[in-house]
């Protein structure tokens, strides 16, 4: 079966409100600072943006406290020609260990991540109807490690469920991870080498002492 190319459904749809003269809203699930800069330098200029910071799979409270202060300073040193606001979800590690009970040791990229993307995806869908946006998305996609397939598909199954729509996206299209590592360069900002949950981060050690 051929892949579905989302850069240019994402294209579609932008060039259609730009033709109409809209500006939608759009609630970004970010991951981190350095993977939403790129997101966020190329979404701002279509969208009034709201950027969700939920991530219960970092597993370490520190940790997490740091990406959350580096996804405020992003937001609020870097120039977007539409707004784009700030909204910490929950910090719940606890929900994210019992989802993974039992896929504790699956290789990265495999079916815990699944499921994690998932629990992510879920809640995002869910708050962006509480906030009565026009369209929700992840910056997971701009990782070359995530299958931007996977991500879309539960998008658009979120999407059927909470009726809000989901913005098709492969953000590491057009050199997007490329741009996201010079923007990293350019305001400073903390890059971490594994995604933040403790079953990822073990494994990136043990392949490193390899």
């Amino acid at each position: 079966m051929q892949k579905k190319n989302y850069q240019k459904e994402m294209e579609k749809i932008l060039s259609l409100h730009e033709k109409n003269g809209e500006i939608p809203t759009l609630l970004l699930h970010s991951c981190c600072a350095p993977c939403s800069s790129y997101c966020l330098s190329y979404l701002s200029h279509y969208f009034k943006i709201t950027v969700f910071y939920y991530n219960p799979n970092i597993s370490e409270a520190e940790e997490y406290q740091k990406r959350v202060e580096e996804q405020k300073r992003l937001i609020e040193e870097m120039p977007v020609k539409y707004p784009v606001t700030f909204l910490e979800g929950t910090y719940e590690p606890q929900r994210f260990f019992q989802m993974a009970k039992g896929l504790e040791k699956i290789p990265e990229g495999g079916e815990r991540c699944t499921k994690c993307y998932r629990l992510r995806l879920e809640e995002a869908g869910k708050v962006a109807k509480e906030l009565q946006m026009d369209y929700f998305t992840t910056t997971l996609s701009i990782s070359p490690l995530k299958d931007a397939q996977r991500l879309n598909t539960i998008g658009k199954e979120v999407s059927d469920q909470v009726g809000v729509a989901y913005l098709f996206s492969d953000f590491k299209k057009k050199e997007g991870y490329k741009k996201s590592i010079a923007l990293s360069q350019t305001y400073g900002l903390y890059r971490q080498d594994y995604c933040g949950c403790i079953y990822s981060k073990l494994e990136r050690q043990d392949n490193t002492s390899n």
